[in-house]
């Protein structure tokens, strides 16, 4: 179930990131007339793009640990390695 979750929240998250950068996209088409001015809505338009990206990621990382804690990991990582081995 919380699979499930995560995975509808993920594609929540990725139609949000798609819809920001067609925007961009679609605002630098409208405001650039001159050379500069397209070069200037060029790069607006990577920075809203990237910026678009980093909350899809931090989007998708909290709902990991949304899906973590509910499982019951919450602030506990589980430990792996040499428990129980002695060393002589």
């Amino acid at each position: 179930m919380q699979a499930a979750k995560e995975k509808l929240s993920n594609l929540g998250s990725a139609a949000r990131e798609k819809f920001s950068t067609c925007s961009a996209q679609a605002e630098e088409k409208a405001t650039a007339t001159t050379k500069e001015e397209k070069e200037i809505a060029h790069e607006q338009r990577k920075a809203k793009e990237a910026q678009a990206k980093m909350e899809l990621h931090q989007a998708k990382s909290e709902n990991k640990a949304e899906r973590l804690k509910a499982q019951g990991f919450g602030h506990h990582v589980p430990v792996v390695g040499a428990q129980g081995q002695h060393y002589s």
